[in-house]
């Protein structure tokens, strides 16, 4: 065990006892995916008795559980040759041009490719505020979404665009396809959104502990089958945009985590292939320059896998019989 390792002690619950480890385990540590649990399990860092356990080890009422969570390795982003695309920059934020696959910064699993890693090799110096694996990160955006985001080159300008972000007098603006015909022209969404209960990977408005979200809506374009619409999120939950229409009834095109498990109609299902992932991009943001004082705005045309999926729709519409 190092300095960085996370102990837990458990006791089992009357209610719980008989069944096997790997049952028990998720439900006391809900904060824990049953993945990363197993790989706990599989590794020796849950005892009972003092002695590793088994995945299909039954528990029995007050036995204590002690669970080592070994602190994760050290990670530091290195500068790689990605091409990235340049909106603005000058000696203080640079504004990027974010493509569609690439996730912002290392994490779980990911140690290179992303956005940082590109940046440390175009920009050169960025701020420090994020540490060694977030230099200049001030927001993010989804792996799988597209467009604007700015980042930060020294900490004063860093530590200005997080207030404003904190403040909501960042505005931000996305275009996403989502499935059917909305109701009305424009309209607003809120809930409590936080960790979905059951699936620790997604977000949900069903937790116990969410925080408080709204985002306000327009319609762009009724397409067969779907709706181009113009989202503008005044706060910056995780996967919000995602989340609310999903919640509303209309996901978006093509989201393979908050889409649902239901069979398509097939023109949704067509354009889902042709874009291959979740048809949202960030259009445009607007803030104030950290040092000039300078109300800026910057967008970034829709890329062509949404545009080919808004056209195949649009032209879905206009053959319609």
């Amino acid at each position: 065990m190092t300095s960085g390792d996370k102990t837990l002690t458990l006791v089992i619950p009357a209610e719980l006892s008989g069944k096997r480890a790997d049952a028990v385990l998720p439900e006391l540590m809900p904060e824990l995916t049953r993945s990363r649990i197993k790989k706990l399990i599989e590794g020796g860092n849950i005892l009972v008795g003092g002695s590793p356990i088994k995945p299909s080890r039954k528990l029995g009422p007050g036995e204590t559980v002690v669970v080592t969570i070994p602190a994760p390795a050290p990670l530091e982003a290195g500068p790689e040759d990605i091409p990235v695309g340049v909106i603005y920059e000058d000696e203080y934020i640079a504004v990027i041009d974010k493509p569609a696959g690439m996730t912002v910064h290392p994490g779980a699993g990911v140690t290179g490719g992303t956005l940082v890693n590109a940046l440390l090799h175009r920009l050169g110096g960025l701020s420090g505020v994020g540490g060694k694996v977030r230099p200049g990160i001030v927001h993010r955006l989804d792996k799988n979404t597209s467009g604007v985001i700015v980042v930060a080159k020294d900490d004063a300008s860093h530590n200005s665009l997080a207030a404003q972000f904190k403040s909501r007098s960042v505005e931000k603006r996305y275009l996403a396809i989502v499935e059917g015909a909305m109701k009305t022209d424009s309209g607003s969404i809120s809930s409590r959104i936080g960790r979905h209960p059951a699936d620790r990977k997604k977000m949900s408005s069903r937790a116990p502990s969410g925080r408080e979200s709204l985002t306000l809506w327009k319609v762009r374009k009724k397409l067969r089958g779907a709706t181009l619409v113009e989202a503008r999120p005044r706060t910056g939950r995780t996967h919000q945009i995602r989340v609310h229409f999903a919640e509303a009834g209309h996901p978006l095109v093509a989201d393979g985590v908050y889409g649902g498990k239901g069979r398509k109609p097939h023109v949704i299902s067509a354009a889902a292939e042709i874009i291959g992932r979740h048809a949202l991009h960030a259009w445009k943001l607007a803030f104030t320059h950290p040092r000039t004082g300078e109300r800026m705005e910057f967008t970034s045309p829709m890329p062509g896998d949404m545009k080919k999926a808004l056209n195949f729709l649009s032209e879905a519409g206009e053959n319609k019989s």
